[in-house]
């Protein structure tokens, strides 16, 4: 094995001092990332922290503070006169109550080619068999009317043959679901689109990653909010751009800072998650609405607005899309449809001018050329007969009553430890915390408890410490459990 410090650090722990991620965090998550990948095998013994701190160019404290949170979470361990330790899997797995997805370490293997490997796009997804869990807002798929698809798919099944080419079946069934999937978005976003105008795909990842593919180029600049959504900005990294970041205040964006930004750089493209801000929940206002769009006119750059929870809105008059007022066609509109439809009749979609379109339409065909003409059909038919909106009225009812829920046992067991705001829609609480502590031993605590917090869902800097709290995925006493271990966890670590 090679001598700790021959061992190319620099390459895969890639530390950015400028980002709002406290450093020691890191620190944290790109050991753990290279130790999932690899770079890091089992066994391998770390430089001491005077020489590490010097290669990576960080202080001191902060190194042997990350360290204490690996060791704690179980990735190293230190033994007295001998040195710091990459763990083995099968004790990661005994010391931590979680594991990420990807477990697969592949310097187990042979492989008789060399190929690109890349170490933004690792899965930050992690699973736990713990019985109480947040995530950051998704919807109950117990809710999910399976009975009343399952009819409707075995009913188009049994119809009576056609003499018609499967090819003319797929072609106007595939018209006839973009012709009332276009109406219904009309209808329920405000927004003024023809089936040319739209895309559909198969989820709300693919609309964003065909669109990122077309737009950006390497080099480009791309301004994003933080904090920001974390599967975007690994979409938008990939492209190659040049990410410029902007914060959020009570109203939305810092306009302000991007018309500076846009005064001394040519900017391409604008992410924003305008109605509903990821992870904040944070409305954008009319006031700065305005201002977003006459800069992308002013300096000419796209608005790639993504409406990721629209279906759950609790008011009677949601605020409707900036697509719904770009009179200049610079926005290009994202979103997902049917979220509390079981995974396989979800979609994603993208509403943009035609031209753009027909583009996208090209890379679409070599990712998904296949069409499923019986769900669109099943989804054609809840359009046209009133299902989904029923479905969403019913839904809409149901989360609400979890939200207001969840509020009352926040304001019950965390008074006077957090502040938040009531969110008119989506399926998550963000909440800030008014101590200052460590949200890796706070995980940790909650996890000896049986409450899995993922670490998508945890945001600390040096200015604050905040936990995005999904809560529709939760029953009634499902939250008065969990509530309670973050109670009994937070009174643990600041006690």
């Amino acid at each position: 094995m090679n001598s700790p410090v021959e061992i190319p650090f620099r390459s895969f722990i890639q530390l950015k001092p400028e980002d709002n991620t406290a450093l020691y965090l890191q620190i944290v998550f790109e050991f753990i990332k290279a130790i999932q990948t690899g770079f890091l095998p089992e066994g391998t013994k770390l430089p001491g922290t005077r020489i590490l701190c010097k290669v990576l160019t960080v202080n001191r404290n902060t190194l042997i503070k990350a360290f204490q949170d690996l060791e704690s979470q179980g990735w190293i361990e230190t033994l007295p006169n001998k040195g710091t330790f990459i763990l083995s899997q099968q004790k990661q797995k005994n010391k931590a109550e979680f594991t990420t997805l990807k477990e697969v370490n592949p310097s187990q293997f042979n492989t008789g080619f060399t190929f690109q490997r890349s170490t933004i796009l690792e899965n930050p997804i992690e699973i736990s068999n713990l019985p109480y869990q947040f995530n950051d807002g998704m919807p109950d798929l117990r809710l999910v009317q399976t009975d009343v698809l399952a009819r409707l798919y075995v009913s188009k099944l049994k119809r009576h043959k056609t003499s018609k080419t499967y090819e003319q079946i797929q072609l106007r069934s595939h018209l006839n679901f973009k012709t009332h999937f276009a109406n219904y978005l009309n209808l329920t976003r405000g927004i003024r689109i023809s089936i040319s105008n739209l895309l559909t795909t198969s989820s709300h990842e693919i609309a964003l990653y065909l669109v990122t593919k077309v737009l950006i180029n390497p080099g480009d600049k791309v301004v994003v909010a933080s904090p920001g959504y974390y599967m975007s900005n690994m979409t938008l990294t990939n492209t190659g751009a040049q990410i410029i970041s902007i914060p959020v205040n009570e109203d939305g964006i810092d306009t302000k800072r991007l018309k500076e930004i846009c005064e001394t750089s040519e900017i391409r493209l604008l992410y924003l998650t305008s109605n509903y801000h990821y992870p904040t929940t944070i409305l954008l206002s009319a006031k700065k609405r305005i201002e977003v769009l006459e800069l992308a006119n002013q300096y000419g750059f796209v608005i790639l607005e993504d409406d990721y929870d629209f279906d759950f809105h609790y008011d009677n008059n949601p605020v409707l899309p900036l697509a719904a007022f770009d009179s200049n066609q610079r926005v290009v509109y994202i979103g997902s449809f049917g979220k509390s439809l079981p995974s396989g009749f979800s979609y994603g979609f993208v509403a943009a001018p035609a031209d753009f379109i027909k583009e996208l339409e090209k890379h679409q065909n070599i990712l998904e050329p296949g069409i499923d003409v019986m769900k669109e059909q099943v989804l054609t038919e809840w359009i046209t007969e009133g299902e989904m909106h029923r479905l969403s009225k019913k839904n809409k009812k149901i989360y609400k009553e979890r939200r207001d829920y969840f509020i009352s046992l926040l304001n019950e067991h965390l008074k006077g430890k957090i502040k938040y705001k009531i969110p008119p829609r989506g399926l998550a609480i963000w909440v800030e915390w008014l101590s200052d502590f460590n949200l890796i031993k706070f995980q940790k605590e909650c996890s000896d408890k049986g409450l899995f917090l993922p670490k998508t869902i945890l945001y600390q800097t040096k200015d604050l410490t905040a936990t995005r709290l999904g809560f529709g995925h939760l029953e009634e006493e499902e939250m008065e459990k969990a509530v309670a271990i973050l109670k009994t966890s937070l009174e643990m670590i600041t006690k």
